[in-house]
C-alpha cells in the first residue's frame, strides 16, 4: 500500500544504486518468497484512474463553488428582479468605481479610444487628470470589456451578469488550485475535498467575494493560488522533466497576471521571497532548483545575485514602469507601518482612520471562535506543530553530521524533510504572523489554513511521523497510519456535513433583501435635477457610488493609494468637524464642488470603538478635544458643520442652499453668490 502512496511518501533517489535493488527484490532475497508483482499495465491504469478521478473532482468543486455563489449572491440581493439602478448600488466604495470605468469601457466607441479616456482620466475627479488604469489596476476591467464585446455577449447577457461571472468563474479556479496543492502534498484527492469544505464553511473569514464582487484581490488571488500549486508540484523530488518545465510555466504565467491586477501583490510575493530563501536553507536537495551548484565562490555570488532579484523583481519593475508613467511613491504606507507598529504616534486624520479600519486591526475573538467551530484551527495547529518538529529533527540530524538515506519511504516517517511541506510551512506562518497584526489578512492565510490542514490529516506520512515519535507496539505503524489518514478526514467530513450542510441549505433557499431607498432616491434626484456639469462633494464612500450610478464628477474617491486623493478625502470630511461655514465654504470651492452631500449615518455616528468615529478623529487632528488628557475639550467657537447647516440660519445659508433631503441624505447647493443675511 505504500508503493500506491508513491506521489507523496516515495523520494526519488538522487544517484542510481549500483548494486541493490527495489524493496521488493530485498525483501525477496531476504525471505527467499517470491513478491508478487503488478503487471505494468495494471499500475498505468491504476495511476491514470486516480489522477482521472483527482481531476474531476477538482472541476467539481470549483463548478459547484461557482454555482453556489451565482445562487447566494442572487438570493442576497434578488438580483434578476431588480433595476439597474439598485443592482450598481449593491457595488459599494472603491467596488463602485471599479464596475464604473468596465461600463465606461463599454460606452467607449472603441477599445483604443477607451484606453486613452482612462489612461487621461479627466471626468472623474474634478480638477485632477488620473492614469486609472495604473492607479487602480483596471487591466481585469479592460479584458472583461473586450470579451464581452468580442465573444458575442452583448446580445444573450447584459454587461452586470458577463462581469460578475467571470469574477465568479476565478473563485472556482481558485478552489481548484487549493485542491490540487492539498492533493499534490498529501497524495490523495480526498484532502482536495477537505480543503474545499472548510473553504466553503469558513468563507466569511476566507473570502470578501459576498460583500465586495469588483475587489483587486478578488481577482488577483486566484491566480496566486494557481501559482502555489505550480510552485507545489515544482519544489516534489520525483517530478519528471515535462512536469517540471509545465509547473515552471504555470508558476510564471500565473505571477505575471497576478502582478498586474493587484497593486499589492509585490508585498505577497516578497514574502514568498523570503519563504524560498529559507526553504534553500533548510532543504539542501533542493538547491539545484533554486540556486544552482553549491561550494564554490562564484556559486555562493549567484546564490545572493539571485536572491536580490527574487526579493526585488517586484519592486524593480515597479520602478520601471515609474520610469515611464511618473508617480509619487505611496509614502503614507510607511507612515502607517511606523504608527502601526509603535513606532511613532500622530494626530493626523487618515492615518487614525486607516488604523481604526477593521481590516486593519489585530482579528477579533469571534474569528478564532468561527475556526475553531469548523474544526479548521485545532487540526491546523496539530499538523502545524508536527511539520515544525519533524523539521527541527531534520535539521538537528544533519548538524549532527548523521547521513541521509538515499531512499525515504512512509516507513522512515520524516515529513519534514519534503521540501514542499518545509516551504508551506514556513510561509504560513509569516502569513499567520502578519493576520495577527492585521484581520485583512486572513483572506490570505486562512486559505492556506484550509489547505494545510486538510493535506496534514489525509497525509500516512504525518501520522507515521506522529506515530514513530509515539513507538506504539500494540499496532503496525505503518497500517495505523494508512487507516488514520482516511478515517479522520471521513469523521471531519461527516461531522461538517451534519452541522454546516442544512446551514448552506439555509441560505440558498432563504429570501433576504437588500434594501435602501434613500440611496435610490438621491441617485434618481441627481439623475434628474443635477447639471450634467455638475459636482458633488461627500464622503469618499457615497462619492463611488455617485461615479457608478450617475456619472457625474466628484471632488474624491474611496481609493488610497494616492497622495492627493488622500488629502482630498481628508478635506470633504471637515463637513463632520467643528469647522466655520466659510472655512467649509473655501474648501468646497477650491475643488469646485457644487453640490454638498451630507450624511446622518456619519454626523450622528455611534461608534463601537473609542474614538474611531469619523468626527472624533477630525476633532483630534484639528486640536479639538486632546486625548492624552483625559478626552478634555479645547474651545471652539463653531459648532459641528454637518449639524448647524441643518438649521438653515445664517451664515451657513448664505454659503448654502439646501434643494433636496430624505431620511439618510441632507443635499446643499454651494452658492455662487454669498448673500450675507442678518
Amino acid at each position: 500500500m505504500a508503493k500506491e502512496e508513491g506521489s507523496s511518501v516515495e523520494v526519488r533517489q538522487r544517484k542510481k544504486p549500483k548494486t541493490s535493488g527495489s524493496q521488493e527484490t530485498r525483501a525477496e532475497k531476504r525471505s527467499g518468497t517470491p513478491v508478487p508483482v503488478r503487471a505494468p499495465k495494471y499500475v498505468s491504469f491504476q495511476r491514470f484512474a486516480k489522477i482521472f478521478i483527482g481531476c474531476l473532482a477538482a472541476v467539481i468543486s470549483g463548478m459547484m463553488h461557482v454555482f453556489y455563489l451565482s445562487a447566494y449572491h442572487e438570493r442576497k440581493f434578488w438580483f434578476s428582479n431588480r433595476q439597474e439602478l439598485e443592482r450598481e448600488i449593491t457595488f459599494q466604495g472603491d467596488s463602485a468605481i471599479y464596475y464604473s470605468y468596465y461600463k465606461d469601457m463599454l460606452k467607449a466607441p472603441s477599445f483604443e479610444r477607451g484606453v486613452y479616456e482612462l489612461t487621461h482620466n479627466n471626468k472623474t475627479v474634478s480638477l485632477k487628470t488620473i492614469n486609472a488604469v495604473q492607479q487602480m489596476s483596471l487591466y481585469p476591467e479592460l479584458i472583461a470589456s473586450v470579451l464581452y464585446q468580442a465573444t458575442g455577449s452583448n446580445e444573450v447577457i447584459e454587461p452586470v451578469y458577463f462581469y460578475i461571472g467571470i469574477v465568479f468563474g476565478l473563485q472556482g479556479i481558485y478552489v481548484t488550485a487549493l485542491f490540487v496543492t492539498s492533493w499534490l502534498m498529501s497524495g490523495t484527492w480526498l484532502a482536495g475535498m477537505l480543503t474545499v469544505a472548510w473553504f466553503l464553511i469558513n468563507r466569511v473569514d476566507t473570502t470578501r467575494i459576498e460583500y465586495s464582487i469588483p475587489l483587486r484581490e478578488n481577482w488577483a488571488l486566484p491566480y496566486f493560488a494557481c501559482q502555489v500549486a505550480a510552485l507545489t508540484g515544482y519544489l516534489k523530488r520525483n517530478l519528471n522533466t515535462y512536469a517540471e518545465r509545465f509547473c515552471y510555466l504555470l508558476m510564471s504565467a500565473s505571477t505575471y497576471t497576478f502582478m498586474m491586477v493587484w497593486e499589492y501583490s509585490h508585498y505577497v510575493l516578497f514574502l514568498q521571497a523570503v519563504s524560498l530563501l529559507l526553504l534553500d536553507l533548510f532543504s539542501e536537495e533542493q538547491s539545484d532548483k533554486l540556486n544552482g551548484k553549491k561550494g564554490t565562490f562564484v556559486a555562493k555570488v549567484v546564490k545572493v545575485v539571485k536572491f536580490y532579484l527574487v526579493c526585488t523583481l517586484p519592486l524593480t519593475l515597479n520602478l520601471i514602469m515609474k520610469m515611464f508613467v511618473p508617480h509619487k511613491e505611496n509614502e503614507h504606507v510607511l507612515k502607517f507601518l511606523e504608527v502601526k507598529f509603535g513606532l511613532n504616534v500622530t494626530k493626523n486624520f487618515t492615518l487614525n482612520w486607516l488604523l481604526c479600519q477593521e481590516s486593519l486591526q489585530a482579528p477579533s475573538q469571534d474569528f478564532f471562535l468561527r475556526l475553531t467551530q469548523s474544526s479548521l484551527l485545532p487540526f491546523y495547529i496539530l499538523v502545524l506543530i508536527i511539520c515544525l518538529l519533524s523539521m527541527t529533527q531534520v535539521i538537528f540530524r544533519r548538524m549532527n553530521g548523521k547521513s541521509q538515506k538515499e531512499t525515504v519511504t512512509l516507513e522512515d516517517g520524516r515529513i519534514g524533510e519534503r521540501p514542499e511541506i518545509i516551504y508551506h510551512v514556513i510561509h504560513t506562518l509569516i502569513l499567520g504572523s502578519l493576520a495577527m497584526l492585521m484581520e485583512g489578512l486572513k483572506f490570505i492565510w486562512t486559505p492556506y489554513m484550509c489547505m494545510l490542514a486538510a493535506f496534514g490529516v489525509c497525509s500516512p506520512e504525518l501520522w507515521m511521523t506522529l506515530l514513530k515519535w509515539l513507538r506504539l507496539r500494540t499496532v503496525h505503524p505503518i497500517l495505523l497510519a494508512l487507516i488514520l489518514s482516511m478515517a479522520v478526514p471521513t469523521i471531519i467530513g461527516l461531522s461538517l456535513w451534519k452541522e454546516f450542510f442544512p446551514r448552506l441549505i439555509t441560505e440558498l433557499t432563504e429570501l433576504q433583501e437588500f434594501y435602501d431607498p434613500d440611496t435610490v432616491e438621491l441617485m434618481t434626484w441627481i439623475k434628474r435635477h443635477a447639471p450634467a456639469a455638475a459636482v458633488f462633494a461627500g464622503s469618499p464612500q457615497l462619492m463611488g457610488v455617485i461615479k457608478l450610478c450617475t456619472g457625474w464628477m466628484v471632488t474624491s474617491l474611496p481609493l488610497y493609494s494616492d497622495d492627493d486623493l488622500l488629502n482630498r478625502n481628508e478635506n470633504i470630511y471637515q463637513i463632520y468637524s467643528k469647522r466655520s461655514a466659510e472655512d467649509i465654504y473655501k474648501i468646497l470651492t477650491s475643488y469646485k464642488a457644487n453640490y454638498l452631500i451630507v450624511e446622518d449615518a456619519i454626523c450622528n455616528e455611534m461608534g463601537t470603538v473609542r474614538g474611531c468615529r469619523v468626527k472624533d478623529l477630525l476633532d483630534v487632528a484639528n486640536g479639538h478635544v486632546v486625548c492624552e488628557e483625559g478626552d478634555k475639550l479645547t474651545y471652539s467657537k463653531y459648532g459641528r458643520f454637518c449639524h448647524e447647516v441643518k438649521i438653515n440660519y445664517s451664515p451657513y445659508v448664505n454659503y448654502f442652499t439646501r434643494v433636496y433631503w430624505n431620511r439618510s441624505y441632507f443635499v446643499y447647493k454651494v452658492n455662487t453668490v454669498i448673500s450675507f443675511q442678518s
